[in-house]
């Protein structure tokens, strides 16, 4: 291959110089202009989000919300895919191995992004190295509820409950190793009673309904799962899992105020896309997140089901936010010990 010489060019003169520089310059910069064009004209099709979890669940409760507003945004319609299964995990890598061009979003949680990767040895993915973050988008508060059979009305009364009836007590989770899952095991450490987990493969929704029908006893649930059967007078409240009581629910009191000081949950959901996602796409798609986010009718159907809006302004800070509750988890499931092959 011919090699470039300065010194030959300069020897032909300016005129042979410039034209064969300007070249070479204009080739060198084709491909950053097909990037930015690229970046300024996104989206020009449909969004793809996945979901880990299957309808009925807090996930499922706040994309839909979010979703319906992507065309009014960003000029798209957005198609949701439900991939339930393993926890999470099945969506989860699907999102990974999309392509990295934006159009694919993935709804992580808790569960998936920051828990998952401590319990499971067989995940095929790490959260933190395969998706770049793109911004947090609400704060699912976690409500212990019972059904209305259930003895106790209050986490005292439960606490010596269970310690009388050892064995005895079954408690609904939306599958092994999630966020609801680690907090009851974590609150068992901590008050030093003993409940048996019954996981439902359908997820919050279906545990949640479970527990209405008097197949479990108690559960952990995010607050969009279960508000409606509260109301409705289908289940008690205990306890919110939030640092403070909610103006939802405010006579419900905290963990904190029972007693448990370290079983407080923060079920936040956030966007993410598989990383090498060009930067002007996540900064494009982190805007549009933003402003539908602060939009009050957002805000106001959000809240309705428990869940409050919650975005960051850039996604360094969202990136920041799930690396110290990713240091956070991993201290909690070491405390628990709890291992999924």
């Amino acid at each position: 291959m011919q090699m470039f010489h300065w010194r030959r060019l300069r020897q032909c003169g300016h005129d042979a110089f410039w034209p064969a520089a300007g070249m070479l310059l204009i080739a060198a910069m084709l491909p950053l202009a097909y990037v930015a064009h690229a970046q300024t004209s996104f989206p020009t099709k449909s969004l793809h989000v996945i979901i880990p979890f299957a309808p009925g669940g807090s996930s499922d409760f706040v994309a839909r919300i979010v979703t319906a507003k992507f065309a009014e945004s960003l000029g798209q319609l957005a198609i949701i895919d439900n991939r339930a299964g393993a926890a999470g995990n099945i969506g989860m890598e699907t999102a990974a191995k999309s392509l990295p061009d934006g159009y694919t979003l993935f709804l992580g949680n808790v569960g998936t992004v920051v828990i998952n990767p401590w319990i499971f040895s067989s995940l095929k993915v790490d959260p933190l190295r395969d998706f770049e973050a793109v911004t947090r988008l609400a704060q699912v508060p976690g409500l212990l509820v019972t059904n209305l059979s259930f003895p106790p009305n209050t986490v005292t009364e439960l606490v010596a409950y269970a310690k009388s009836h050892p064995g005895t007590i079954n408690y609904s989770s939306p599958g092994v190793g999630g966020a609801a899952h680690m907090m009851m095991e974590l609150f068992k450490i901590h008050a030093k009673i003993d409940f048996n987990s019954i996981p439902y493969k359908g997820g919050a929704g279906q545990a949640a309904t479970a527990l209405v029908g008097g197949e479990t006893s108690l559960a952990f649930s995010g607050i969009a799962s279960v508000i409606s059967f509260i109301k409705a007078g289908r289940l008690k409240a205990l306890a919110t899992l939030s640092p403070n009581r909610l103006a939802s629910l405010p006579d419900v009191p905290t963990m904190i105020e029972a007693g448990y000081p370290s079983v407080v949950d923060s079920q936040w959901q956030g966007i993410f896309v598989p990383r090498g996602t060009a930067r002007g796409v996540v900064d494009r798609l982190n805007s549009a997140l933003v402003d539908i986010m602060q939009q009050r009718d957002t805000r106001e159907r959000l809240l309705s089901g428990g869940a409050l809006s919650y975005a960051t302004a850039k996604p360094a800070e969202f990136a920041a936010f799930v690396a110290e509750e990713n240091k956070r988890w991993s201290a909690i499931v070491k405390e628990i010990g709890a291992k999924v092959d």
